[in-house]
Order: C-alpha cells, then structure tokens, then sequence
C-alpha cells in the first residue's frame, strides 16, 4: 500500500524567507540533490501598487510566467496576478535560475510584499509528482514554503510530503532514504506527521472522502468501509439527543442561551487540570493549551484494534466558547460527531464555558458522553471494519 506522510515543521516569522528557502535548497544539495523548484509569488486582490510589475522591472526575462488565470475556476477561487512556473502561464514547467529565485525572495517582503507565496522544491526521491486531490496542488511529493500578508504579519509555513510503500501486515513504516531524511533535518524537527494511506487507483473516479485530522478530505484507500462507517456515523448523529441521555451525563447544565446570558466576562482559568483528570485514567493523552489556555485542545488513545480516537475541543479564542468533536480513524475511514456538553444543548454546537466550576462539569459530561460512546459507537464500527494495520496513525 502506498502512504502519504505529510509532514509540518516550526516556521517562524522571525527567519527570513530567503534563509528558509535557502536552508532547504542546501538540504537537497546536501543530499546529492538537484530540486525542481516551483514558484507562485501573487498580488493582492486589491493593491496600491504591484509587487509583480516591481519584480519585472529587475527581471523582465521573467514576463513569461506573467498569469491572471483563476488557479481553480471550479471552487470561484478568483483571478490574481502572479508570477508561476504552473500550468496556466507561459512558463509552464520550466526552470527558474536559482540565484533569481533568491533575489525575489530577499525582497520579500519590503520590496516585494507580495499577498501569497508558494515555493514547491521536488525530486523524484520524494516520490511520485502528484497532487493529492483535495484542493487542486495542495500538496504535492517534496518540500513546501508558504509565505502570505495577515493583518497581524506575514504567515509562514513549512511542510514536507513524502510517500513510502508497505504491507498491511507491518508493524511500521520503512524509514525514509537516505537522501530524503538529510532534507528533512535541514527542515528542522518535525511538529507532526499526517499518514495518509492512498487508494491503489487514485484519481481514477470519485472515491469515498476521509477527513484528516486537520480537517482537509482525501479519497479513501478502504472506499467500501468509509461508505460503512459514514453510514453508522449518520445514524449516531441523528439521534444524539437520545445518546446524551442513555449516556447519563452527570450533570445537569443551562441550556446555551442560558450561559450566553450569564457568562459574558466570566472566564475558566487553566483548563489542562480538568482535562487531565477525566481522561488521563481513560487512557487519553492530553495536548494542547496556550498560555491563557485558550485555542484548542487534542486527545487521543488507541483501542486494541488500533482504531485511534480523537477529541478536539475549541476553546474559543475570541468568545471563550466551547466547540467539542470526537472523531474516530481507521485505515481508510473516519467517522465524527459532535459533542453536547449537555442535553439541553442539542443539537450541538457552541456552548458558553463560564467559570472554572462550569468548565469542571462540562469535562465530567463530555467524559461520560465519550464513554458511552465508547461501549457503543467505537465497537459497532470496529465490527465493521475489523483492525486496522499496526503502523497506521493518523497522526503522530
């Protein structure tokens, strides 16, 4: 079977992108590698002036790969100005000196402020030059950079996607070559990595979508068991108000209209502590939290047929509010729901936390929810699927 390993590293706004660029590019050298190198450098929708226009000025030899082309018309993506050696300009596919990539990039982004910024560095050690069918050129085998404006500064990405081949029956995933793991430690340690097992006849036809933990759909490599799975994860969710009650939660909440009204200003505190407490002795590893411990939090463990449970919680960082999903993963499939603190917040979505003590009890409902679901959604889609391999982690 063939398997995507997506992988995401620390990239800080503080480097600048030339030295990021640059720190990948020695990283293939140093592997023995020559990278093609893709590029993608865009205006803004609206600007006062065109970053595009002040790069041809330096380089008029680039006006070849001039495009205002929409990058994907199917989902209304609009038309910007750029500069990419993509499929829709003139330049399509072709190479760029890399000493002209790098004087684009020392520009950015005082001289160049460029809206977006994609650089895309492959060789066929990465694997096979494909695109996983989500959002067209999402990610593609080798190392991607992405730099764009925000309001509160530029945002910086650095990601790899490589693919392995292995059998069912393995216990792990084969080690990356050589010359693939010296590119990846010029990329840093690693934040984590996504495993995405391929269906044999990818792009061949529709294919059953499973949602990656981040959130972004990709074809099933098991498209009989998702179609399974969604079907008990529709029944589930169509009767959640029944499943809150038979799970008995333990206490008694306002309904969200209620904590709306009486919340506004109250804020929980630490949040980890509760967590920890109730799921830690489930078996759940607890991660997540930011200073002020708002954002999100991720839980997890596997069960012995391998199947990976998951609980995202959103804690809201701007309305303190709690959105809590469970997820289950499986080669091939996932099935989710989402998560009512309490019976009166059906169907469920955004509920008030308040306090540290209504923080507290909404934990103590969401671990007896979760164990409920646990003696019978987990094994009912477990009957279905049989295991899943030993090596198979969403993510790690």
């Amino acid at each position: 079977m063939r398997v995507a390993l997506l992988t995401t590293f620390p990239a800080s706004r503080k480097e600048l992108l030339i030295a990021m660029m640059d720190r990948v590019h020695q990283g293939f050298l140093d592997a023995g590698l020559e990278p093609f190198i893709r590029f993608n450098f865009a205006d803004g929708g609206v600007v006062r002036f065109s970053s595009v226009d002040r790069v041809l000025k330096r380089h008029p030899e680039l006006q070849r790969f001039v495009t205002e082309a929409s990058p994907a018309p199917q989902l209304q993506m609009p038309a910007v100005r750029r500069l990419s050696n993509g499929a829709l300009s003139e330049g399509g596919n072709q190479a760029v000196p890399y000493p002209t990539l790098q004087a684009i990039a020392a520009g950015v982004p005082r001289s160049f402020p460029f809206h977006n910024i994609a650089l895309h560095f492959h060789s066929p050690e990465f694997g096979e030059l494909m695109a996983i069918p989500t959002i067209p050129g999402a990610r593609m085998a080798g190392i991607s950079i992405t730099d764009s404006w925000w309001v509160n500064g530029r945002n910086r990405s650095l990601s790899a996607c490589t693919t392995v081949e292995v059998e069912a029956g393995s216990k792990k995933l084969p080690s990356p070559s050589h010359a693939v793991a010296t590119v990846l430690t010029a990329c840093g340690k690693a934040k984590k990595t996504v495993q995405v097992p391929l269906p044999e006849n990818l792009g061949a036809g529709p294919v059953p979508a499973v949602l990656l933990p981040s959130g972004v759909p990709v074809p099933s490599a098991s498209p009989q068991l998702a179609t399974a799975v969604k079907a008990i994860a529709v029944k589930y969710r169509d009767r959640i108000g029944e499943i809150v009650t038979e799970a008995r939660l333990p206490h008694d909440l306002p309904s969200p209209a209620e904590t709306l009204a009486a919340g506004l200003g109250v804020t929980a505190g630490p949040k980890k502590p509760a967590l920890e407490r109730v799921f830690k002795p489930m078996g759940y590893s607890v991660r997540g939290g930011t200073a002020g411990e708002t954002g999100s939090f991720s839980l997890s463990r596997r069960t012995a047929a391998n199947t990976t449970l998951a609980i995202h919680l959103d804690c809201g960082t701007w309305s303190h509010s709690l959105l809590a999903m469970f997820a289950v993963f499986g080669l091939g499939f996932r099935a989710g729901l989402t998560l009512p603190p309490t019976a009166k917040a059906v169907p469920p979505g955004l509920y008030k936390i308040g306090d540290a003590e209504q923080w507290g009890k909404i934990v103590e409902n969401l671990g007896a929810l979760v164990a409920h679901l646990e003696r019978t959604f987990v094994p009912e889609i477990e009957a279905v699927t049989g295991p899943s391999p030993e090596w198979y982690r969403p993510v790690s």
